[in-house]
């Protein structure tokens, strides 16, 4: 773990494996800390053997963190900070690997730089919202409508409503005992539990958005979505995999709207690593 420092931030950054073989790069989702990677699956990644990077966002975990509801920076520079990432560690091209917001992130970077990008891992995102996409679960809007900020200075509450907001993100099993040792080292990690989980929710994204510009993607491209994803139902997936040219789509039965959970990675980490070699 170290502190790499981009323009007007310091960030979290943590690598497995060795750096001169193929560069993954992990992006993560809104308000999450690299502690959404699990460190297993990291591993499993860099045994490829691949040069695995995750990092903290700007605003989460050891990274520099803005006052609450008040994130000094726009919404572009979490697409900046990436390219500046790579450049700070000496990567010419990466492979990007992104869930929800990190796979937003993965895709305007795969369309601004894509000399930058060797491919694309897109999970559990979309280019949406639009007319033509499934709206969330109606269950996960109710419970949206509902929930109410935790004591921010209470660890065991911010623990309980992020465990609260992953059973509404998850329909299927949790590991409670894996999932709550992962939310309080991201609590525990981070300097305003506040600012860390909800700031992103500040940022004006701005813009029409982008998915027009798919069909220009020329880079191999792997769309792993959950067949019970509430937030982005799998026609977001679809529709990623039917617009980006020549993707490959693979559905997971169970998974929810999460980065692919340990039951998964017999299918998940062969298929990034034969993304990743070009096969």
């Amino acid at each position: 773990m170290k502190l790499v420092h981009v323009h007007g931030a310091d960030l979290g950054v943590e690598t497995f494996g060795e750096p001169g073989q193929p560069a993954l790069l992990l992006i993560a989702g809104a308000n999450s800390s690299m502690d959404g990677w699990d460190p297993a699956f990291c591993a499993a990644l860099a045994a490829g053997p691949r040069f695995v990077i995750r990092y903290d966002h700007r605003d989460t975990g050891a990274s520099t963190t803005w006052p609450a509801g008040k994130p000094g920076y726009p919404a572009q520079a979490l697409q900046d900070d990436a390219i500046a990432l790579l450049d700070a560690l000496g990567v010419e091209q990466a492979h990007l690997v992104g869930v929800s917001m990190g796979g937003a992130i993965a895709q305007l970077l795969a369309l601004d730089h894509p000399e930058r990008v060797a491919s694309l891992t897109l999970i559990a995102t979309s280019s949406g919202p639009a007319d033509d996409l499934p709206p969330m679960a109606d269950e996960l809007r109710a419970y949206l409508g509902q929930i109410t900020p935790p004591d921010w200075s209470d660890r065991t509450a911010v623990i309980d409503y992020l465990m609260g907001f992953q059973h509404a993100l998850v329909p299927g099993p949790i590991d409670e005992p894996a999932a709550r040792a992962m939310f309080a080292r991201m609590v525990d990690r981070g300097s305003d539990t506040e600012a860390n989980l909800s700031n992103h929710d500040h940022l004006d994204q701005g813009g029409a958005g982008w998915r027009a510009r798919l069909s220009t993607l020329r880079v191999p491209t792997l769309v792993i979505h959950g067949e019970q994803d509430p937030l982005f139902p799998p026609g977001h997936g679809e529709a990623l995999a039917r617009e980006i040219p020549d993707a490959t789509r693979l559905i997971l039965p169970g998974m929810g709207h999460e980065a692919p959970p340990p039951a998964t990675w017999d299918v998940v980490v062969p298929a990034i690593l034969r993304l990743t070699s070009g096969g």
